[in-house]
This record gives C-alpha cells, structure tokens and sequence, in this order.
C-alpha cells in the first residue's frame, strides 16, 4: 500500500516548473520512488549524474510545488478520492506502459482501471442519430459478448456521454477521463451521469482541484483515454476532432484503432472515413467484427464446476501455489491485484504467472487478467 508521503511527493513532483514529463519518469525509475527523489535532491547527482541543469534547479526549491502538493491532500480529505501515484499497484498498468503515463492519478470510482478488457468509446460532440443508433447497439452487443469489460469516455457530448449512459443502462461499469479537477464537473449538465459513473465506474483526471476545462487539457485528456485502453473506437468523427487525436495516440501506444464507417458525403463521418482509408482503424459493423479482429473470445457464461485440485498439476513453487490460493478466491484477478494480494515485486507475479500458465495450471483472460482453471 502507497503510503500519504509517496502520495505527497509524486504530486509535488507535477508542480515542479520547467521539467518534462520523460526526466520526471526517469529520475524516479533510476531512484525508485517520488519519496527517494526528494531524500536524495540534496545530492541529486550521486545517483543521477547526468541530470540536466533545469532539473537540478527546479529541486533547489520545491516550497512552492509542496504547498500545493499539501493543499491537494487536504481537498481531498474526506472525500471519496484516491491518489494513485505511478508505483501504486492499483495504477492501470495499460497506461504505466505508455512513455507519457501521468506521474500520479486522481479517481473517485468504484471500477478497476486493470479490467481484463477496457474499450475507448469516442465520437464527435456533434452527432446525428445515426452515431447514438450505433453506439446504443455497441454497448449492448459488448455487455452481451463480454459483461465485465469497461468502457471508457470523455464525458463531452455527443457520442461521449451516449458511450457511458448506454454503459450505464446495460450494467458495465464506465469511466469517464476528465480535463480538469475533481472539484468540478464539465460540462454541468452531465453532473447527474457522472455521480452514477462514480458508483458504476469512475471518474479519472490528472488535474489537480482548481484547474479549469481549458482547451489545451482535452488535448492531453485524450492520450490517457487512448492509454487506458486496450483499444479505442471511433463511432462517428468530423473531418477533424478530438476522436481523431485520441485514435492517433492510440495506434502510436500500438493499441487497436476502430472505426464504423459512415456515408461518403456525410459531414459527421468524414473522420471515420478517412481513418479506414488511410488504414489507421479496421472498419467494424459490430463487436464482433471488433472481437474477431482482436482474437477474443466472448466471455462465456459460469459453468458450475469442481474446485481446481492442485495434485493434478505439476509440482508447483511456493510463489505459484501462494498465486493459486489467491485466484481460488477470485473469478479472475489482475496482476496488480495479486501483487495486492501477495506482497510480491510485480515482475516476481508476472514470472509465476507465466510458468502457471505453461503447466496450464492459469488462463490469461486478456490484458493483465488471469483465472484459475477448472476441471
């Protein structure tokens, strides 16, 4: 568990003036936490000894960056927001693969960001009846194929908020990224939706309290609603939009890029259009075009069936074996979740998953999501 220090520190290190998000990422991967940095500032050069000169004067003074670090943690007292700095193990592990994963996250959600399968759904703020018709069968035909996915959006009108109240209405859970603080909903008249998403989902920002919905922050909203995903799909897009910046990031993270086809000389599909031509999505008609392009399966429905019995395996380490008493628990459980669970380094669970599933002793689900194999 993250203790309130990392916490305090991972978002003093966000206010810090002039240094990028990559040296931010590197000083604390070299270190090994945001607590570490500011112990070792002092000296800085000891453990980093080609820090650049902009970086070792910007840790001369942090008053500032703390003040507001420690204003932060007092807004959110009492209130139903998590921290999740980037070596907290409840930090979605889809985005902490990306090189401009956000050093810390705010969430107010019940969801998990590590969902064994997580799908961006994001169109224009303009759309015709043809793009809700499209998005209404979409999220009902992915409850169906798969009722534990999560769905992510950016709460804008449009194909965004039909996106997360198809979600709603269907039972999957459904988070929305925001462009600004969690002190605020933008825009207002979503308010009643995002409070549902809140206890269906969540809503996910990297803006501290007080920042305003300014255009510039929808820009970088978008690479952590592509960042989160496993894929994103663009249901209806002008020629130009921010669905369309989200589908690029998407496909330069190397994530799958959807897009429903629209009529030629419709306004409202030109975006869509042109990112099947320009073969940067897959035309889809439906899930299961999507799931077929992805080699998913759909999930299938539980089965009653005996408890895994362990002396039919092969011999199992105390690591595998400690993995397997935790997914017993479980229907399935994500790897931060076992690192949770266990106490283990991440890379400790990740090796014994991978020898868990060569003795076909665990099925990888998907993403980072495994389950315990019944016989």
């Amino acid at each position: 568990m993250i203790d309130e220090k990392e916490k305090l520190c991972a978002i003093a290190l966000t206010q810090l003036k002039g240094v990028s998000l990559a040296d931010l990422h590197r000083l604390c991967e070299t270190v090994g936490s945001a607590a570490e940095v500011f112990e070792h500032r002092g000296h800085l050069l000891d453990v980093l000894p080609d820090a650049s000169p902009r970086l070792l004067q910007a840790l001369e003074n942090v008053d500032d960056a703390w003040q507001r670090a420690e204003q932060e943690m007092k807004f959110m007292e009492g209130k139903a927001i998590q921290c999740i700095p980037f070596t907290d193990v409840s930090y979605p592990q889809r985005l902490w693969d990306c090189d401009d994963a956000p050093l810390v996250l705010f969430y107010c959600g019940n969801a998990d960001l590590n969902h064994r399968r997580v799908i961006s759904v994001v169109g224009t703020r303009q759309c015709t009846p043809y793009g809700r018709d499209v998005c209404h069968h979409f999220i009902e035909e992915l409850q169906q194929a798969d009722p534990e996915a999560l769905v992510v959006s950016g709460l804008a009108y449009g194909i965004d908020i039909c996106a997360h109240r198809e979600s709603l209405a269907c039972g999957l859970d459904t988070v929305a990224v925001l462009a600004h603080g969690l002190d605020r909903i933008y825009p207002s008249l979503h308010r009643d939706t995002a409070i549902k998403m809140t206890h269906q989902g969540g809503l996910l920002t990297e803006f501290l309290s007080g920042t305003e919905p300014e255009k510039r922050n929808f820009v970088q909203r978008n690479r952590i609603v592509a960042g989160l995903s496993d894929v994103t799909v663009v249901v209806e897009s002008a020629e130009r939009g921010g669905s369309l910046i989200t589908a690029s990031i998407a496909d330069s993270y190397g994530r799958g890029v959807f897009a429903f086809p629209g009529r030629v000389y419709d306004e409202h599909s030109k975006g869509c259009n042109r990112l099947i031509y320009n073969e940067m999505a897959h035309a889809i008609r439906s899930v299961e075009d999507l799931f077929k392009i992805m080699e998913w399966k759909p999930r299938e429905p539980k089965e009653p069936g005996k408890a895994v019995q362990q002396e039919l395996f092969a011999k199992l380490t105390e690591d595998e074996q400690r993995l397997c008493d935790c997914l017993k628990e479980a229907e399935d459980l994500s790897v931060s979740q076992l690192v949770a669970a266990t106490g283990f380094a991440y890379s400790r669970v990740s090796v014994a998953l991978f020898e868990l599933n060569v003795k076909g002793v665990v099925d990888n689900l998907g993403g980072t999501r495994y389950r315990l194999l019944r016989r």
